[in-house]
């Protein structure tokens, strides 16, 4: 089996093989990719380094060619690119066709900006005194992404890097490197010139640190957890650096009494279960007032019974297995808390196949109440609380008691109430009468307290975090 390298400064490079083993079926080994040092994190921050004077003033014809064949390439090889990503992460194989083709969507929309680049051109109060004011690139860039969406969180960090003049350095999820080693060789092949893109794989602890304890990163942007980003900062602070934090979830779905029933179920399904509840966007409390909640509880239970839990490659599967063991153990071990804190439990379990995997059923707690620890912390698993409230009032302060606000939704049919929702809800995104993940990749991503820090990523928004505005002033 060929070993997938590092690539530092433009070359492939790395001779630690670690098996890449797939969660449908462990004896399965995706493939084996090179785990790097902190010696690699050094050497490729040094590459980025030396790369960027030449990179942050290439022309931006450059910069759109390489985003858009990167684009048309990705398009071309999703379902090769979606089976790849479903057999390392678990998602089912429409679900990972589908990040794919989202991650060749953002490097497209990219490809564009590069030639809408532009800035202001503005009169003084001082009169003969011209002032522009113009966005210039940060420098270079360090990246960490996550396991559980392993092609489109790194390309919306690293196409709006790459637009906008940045050089970058990467490190992906230790679980997940085949989707960013495709998508770095992709791009390098494509054109970039040699440590403009620096891919360096390997355990947080080691490489990641080594990209923390750096002086010479201009800006630090990370999605992962809330103990790790609270590291980022603090790290990023100590060298002054410009850091974009996108961190934990505790979703409100709320149900009105007036909710088309049909429609409020498929978006808590949706939201609660699919892609195995590994989403920071899912909604894992649906808060319901008690007009509704009994009918809604009987169409959750009935829902639930037709999702097919199974090998993420295998047609008919709804959801896929948990990407590892120690996520399935902390998953098991909060159904074991809520059982315990005296909800009541419907479904999880573990689900046996013919392939030996990490496979759960989803798992639905009634009678759950707010203050129970399995509606405050994140569980990242397919584990939803269902609280009964009285009435909208009574929804909309559950819905804003977490120290998180990411992501929130509302079922209803009345325009007052979802007006309402969306000026209160305290959360970055509001959905109304969809599931509360899933954003297009055209508009700003993020949230609000402990779930987010720093400027919105995707769309024109990225500028805000990957570049530096500059205020010019001319006298003829």
């Amino acid at each position: 089996m060929a070993l997938h390298q590092n690539l530092i400064a433009g070359e492939w490079t790395g001779s630690d093989p670690v098996a890449n083993i797939n969660p449908s079926d462990t004896n399965e080994v995706v493939g084996e990719y090179a785990r790097g040092t902190a010696q690699d994190m050094k050497d490729a921050i040094t590459a980025a380094k030396a790369a960027f004077p030449a990179w942050s003033r290439s022309g931006i014809l450059e910069r759109h060619t390489i985003l858009r064949k990167t684009a048309d390439e990705i398009i071309a090889r999703r379902e090769e690119l979606g089976a790849l990503l479903s057999r390392e992460e678990g998602k089912t194989l429409p679900e990972g066709i589908g990040e794919v083709t989202r991650a060749a969507q953002i490097f497209e929309f990219f490809a564009g900006e590069a030639l809408r680049l532009a800035g202001e051109v503005i009169p003084s109060v001082r009169p003969g005194i011209g002032v522009e004011i113009t966005r210039e690139p940060l420098g270079v860039i360090g990246i960490i992404t996550p396991w559980n969406f392993p092609i489109a969180i790194p390309a919306w960090k690293i196409a709006p890097a790459l637009c906008y003049g940045n050089t970058v350095v990467f490190k992906p999820a230790d679980l997940v490197p085949g989707s960013a080693w495709a998508i770095v060789d992709i791009l390098h092949r494509n054109g970039l010139p040699k440590g403009v893109l620096n891919l360096v794989m390997g355990k947080g602890s080691v490489v990641g640190q080594a990209m923390l304890d750096s002086a010479d990163l201009a800006g630090l942007t990370f999605t992962g957890s809330t103990g790790t980003g609270k590291r980022v900062a603090l790290a990023s602070i100590e060298h002054n650096r410009k850091f974009q934090l996108e961190m934990g979830g505790k979703n409100p779905f709320v149900v009105l009494d007036d909710a088309d029933l049909t429609v409020a179920v498929e978006a808590a399904a949706n939201s609660g279960f699919f892609a195995t509840g590994q989403r920071c966007t899912a909604s894992s409390r649906v808060i319901v007032t008690e007009g509704i909640h009994d009918k809604f509880v009987a169409a959750m239970e009935e829902r639930m019974s037709k999702i097919t839990v199974g090998h993420a490659m295998k047609q008919g599967t709804h959801v896929g297995p948990v990407v590892d063991p120690n996520q399935l153990k902390q998953d098991e071990d909060y159904i074991a808390i809520g059982q315990q804190e005296g909800a009541r439990l419907v479904g999880g379990g573990r689900v046996e196949r013919d392939t030996p995997g990490y496979f759960l059923a989803p798992a639905m707690f009634t009678e759950a109440t707010n203050q129970m620890r399995i509606s405050r912390e994140e569980i990242f698993g397919p584990v939803v609380s269902v609280i009964r409230v009285k009435d909208y009032d009574e929804a909309l302060a559950v819905a804003n008691d977490t120290p998180f606000g990411l992501s929130s939704g509302i079922a209803t049919t009345s325009l007052k109430y979802a007006t309402h929702f969306k000026r209160n809800s305290e959360a970055g995104m509001v959905m109304v009468n969809l599931p509360t993940a899933g954003v297009d990749f055209h508009v700003p991503f993020g949230g609000r307290k402990a779930s987010s820090f720093g400027p919105r990523e995707q769309g024109k928004y990225a500028a805000e975090f990957f570049t530096v505005v500059k205020t010019a002033y001319t006298q003829p």
